[in-house]
């Protein structure tokens, strides 16, 4: 990994342990009892104008800025006033510290409003989000590391300009509503989620670099998943079906995620092998509960498809192919 890239996961930790040492958050407040899969714990019960301004207001804010930089970045580039680098330039450092701002502002805004976004909308709105996200990695990385075993499809690849071209807009979206659904809090869950959101945000903010193209910083990202999702479940009163995301993003990244390494065909196999040995190991009472393992590879590849086949008709063929499309598949 990159040293600028280790820099910035310190970086990322060290914020995780201002988070820390600035809770507790809500031993104040009296929440509202659990009401079952489809409630959001983590809310106020007395909700007012306010508190609401405080989320929706910094949420738009924080996008807004996020959106600009990609537009600005874009505009720069076209006119030659940024180029692909190996270091950090001065639109990078603008990114950064000005996520860094947003950062901090959600812990005082927790701290004198507490409210997110879950008070107004769907629990499941956020996982939603990241799904999608998730889904649109695989179609632009179809073409480098295939969709299933290292095998690509082709008519996909017809769209991954088209989504290269603007899949920033959305996963800033994607991430920034993540962020600010969730009021900050000190459990391992919230921890987790939070510092995989910074993570995200960082990979936004080192664009036309070729830090945002590092295979191992990248794979780190798509497979983090793994441990927030086994452990949000693992901590949950549902507690039981932790193995569906452990096991579940783990073969996401057997299937996908791995081809993407460099490795040989013959190492990938032998870890493949290993992998089938400890998954039947780990359901060996009940095999028949083994079906769960595909349940999360089935949902994201099938979503992956059927984005790419709602974009295909507004694709066309580019007359010739984007610079960073070549250096990134020589990387």
């Amino acid at each position: 990994m990159p040293r600028t890239i280790n820099v910035l996961i310190i970086l990322s930790a060290l914020i995780m342990a201002f988070i820390w040492l600035m809770g507790p958050y809500s031993a104040h407040i009296d929440f509202i009892p659990d009401q079952g899969p489809t409630w959001y714990f983590w809310k106020l019960p007395d909700a007012d104008f306010i508190t609401r301004l405080s989320a929706w207001g910094s949420f738009v804010a924080h996008q807004v800025f996020f959106w600009w930089l990609i537009w600005d970045g874009k505009c720069k580039k076209q006119r030659g006033e940024i180029q692909y680098s190996n270091g950090l330039q001065r639109h990078n450092y603008i990114a950064l510290f000005g996520n860094l701002f947003f950062i901090i502002w959600h812990v005082v805004q927790t701290k004198l409003f507490y409210d997110g976004l879950a008070q107004d909308t769907h629990v499941f709105s956020g996982q939603f989000a990241v799904i999608i996200l998730l889904s649109l990695v695989l179609v632009l990385e179809n073409q480098r590391r295939g969709l299933i075993f290292g095998k690509s499809i082709g008519w996909i690849n017809h769209v991954r300009y088209l989504v290269k071209e603007y899949h920033g807009y959305y996963f800033s979206w994607a991430i920034v509503y993540t962020f600010w659904f969730h009021p900050i809090e000190i459990n391992a869950g919230h921890m987790l989620g939070t510092f995989y959101a910074i993570m995200i945000m960082v990979q936004g903010c080192l664009i036309y670099t070729r830090y945002h193209q590092n295979r191992n910083w990248t794979v780190l990202l798509e497979t983090f998943v793994l441990i927030h999702g086994a452990i949000v479940a693992w901590l949950s009163v549902y507690h039981n079906i932790w193995p569906m995301f452990a096991f579940g993003f783990a073969t996401m990244f057997m299937v996908t995620g791995i081809y993407g390494l460099g490795l040989q065909r013959s190492t990938i196999r032998l870890l493949t092998l290993l992998y089938i040995a400890i998954v039947i190991f780990f359901y060996r009472h009940d095999l028949t509960a083994i079906q769960e393992v595909v349940r999360i590879p089935f949902i994201l590849i099938l979503v992956a498809i059927v984005l790419a086949a709602m974009i295909y008709p507004f694709a066309r063929k580019p007359t010739k192919p984007a610079p960073e499309a070549k250096q990134k598949t020589s990387a």
